[in-house]
């Protein structure tokens, strides 16, 4: 595992390749740390791997070490997962994008973590009117007094208001940066940063010390939206960084609903156009508790082992090894000490017969 977690943070220093290649190359090659002693004719069968990034991937492994840059990594990020690492979010290894270095900072729940807790997350413009924000008042506490966690982006207007409401309800509540997880950013939200720490968590794809940059936030918004069950748009004009995140949402399969308001409001016609494409409307709390309260349940019981049929010990000894939240593939070989290609092979019959299921990002869970 350790080894393991090198090679996602190695991988990811390398320029050109992001979330999406990293995902092929741990489906091509089972692990990155095989990916990173392929030979180049070997990358060059994997979709997007084309001469430009090969050489970028030939010269970062000419002077990257991958365990000598975990540790001169973790002096400065104490806290990070991989998607190797077993409390890494659940949800966001469902989309085809998820960072391969999640830092934060706060206190980790890991029912959230598991998919056990419901997150939702409330994102709209930053400048709201008294209607956005008393609305974002009101259903930021009714989601934390209704056991739910807020996620949103730390900025100014809705995300604050949604902040800072889930915590004075005494919820909790995840703030997604487009910076490190040490830099505040705006810097007028440092008092409300500190609550975050001591009643929630800050998380970022960004290493410590990076400041805020224009491109950080649009990609920041696919980890609101992957993260959550469903994603709130509260008020938000027609070019909104809110509507990117309603977009991945849609994109992840997540639901979206949005506050109906005036067309005479500019800040209301992004809302509008959503509702116009399908968005759930949000007609006030009691409602749109009634409507998370109907999303179907992710975390599923283990079956009990008199309600399985009868296995080749092979396939017995894959089907125990797989955690009910989901395992990475490497993680199942290590766990089983089988060959990749026996453990390929069992998780095939496995889910022929319809006991596992596999993920995006080559992890499988029972069904």
């Amino acid at each position: 595992m350790l080894a393991e977690r090198a090679y996602w943070l190695a991988w990811s220093q390398i320029s050109g390749v992001g979330p999406v290649l990293l995902q092929r190359l741990q489906q091509h090659f089972g692990t990155l740390a095989t990916a990173w002693d392929a030979k180049e004719h070997e990358l060059q069968q994997v979709e997007g791997f084309g001469v430009q990034t090969i050489a970028a991937v030939s010269a970062g492994r000419s002077h990257l070490h991958p365990e000598q840059l975990l540790l001169e990594h973790q002096q400065q990020n104490i806290n990070f997962w991989t998607p190797v690492d077993t409390d890494y979010p659940q949800l966001l290894l469902e989309i085809p994008s998820p960072p391969p270095i999640l830092y934060y900072r706060g206190n980790v729940e890991l029912q959230e973590n598991f998919g056990q807790k419901s997150l939702i997350s409330i994102v709209g413009t930053r400048n709201p009117s008294e209607y956005g924000k008393r609305w974002t008042r009101k259903l930021s506490t009714a989601l934390a007094r209704n056991g739910f966690t807020v996620v949103s982006g730390l900025a100014d207007g809705i995300d604050t208001e949604a902040h800072h409401s889930c915590l004075a309800a005494g919820g909790r509540t995840i703030a997604v940066l487009g910076t490190g997880v040490d830099v505040v950013y705006p810097s007028r939200n440092r008092d409300l940063y500190q609550q975050i720490l001591y009643q929630g968590l800050v998380v970022s794809e960004y290493p410590a010390k990076t400041p805020p940059d224009r491109a950080h936030f649009p990609r920041r918004n696919r980890i609101i939206a992957g993260l959550t069950r469903a994603v709130l748009v509260l008020e938000a004009p027609t070019r909104s960084g809110a509507l990117i995140t309603a977009h991945y949402a849609n994109e992840f399969c997540r639901d979206v609903y949005a506050l109906p308001g005036s067309l005479d409001n500019p800040r209301s016609l992004g809302c509008l156009e959503l509702l116009h494409k399908g968005a759930g409307v949000i007609l006030g709390e009691d409602s749109l508790l009634e409507m998370l309260g109907s999303m179907p349940q992710i975390d599923q019981a283990l079956p009990p082992a008199t309600q399985l049929p009868e296995l080749a010990p092979e396939l017995e000894t894959v089907f125990r090894a797989i955690a009910a939240e989901s395992m990475p593939f490497d993680l199942i070989v290590q766990q089983t000490g089988f060959s990749a290609s026996q453990v390929s092979s069992a998780l095939l019959q496995l889910e022929l017969v319809g006991l596992v299921s596999q993920l995006p990002g080559m992890r499988y869970q029972q069904c």
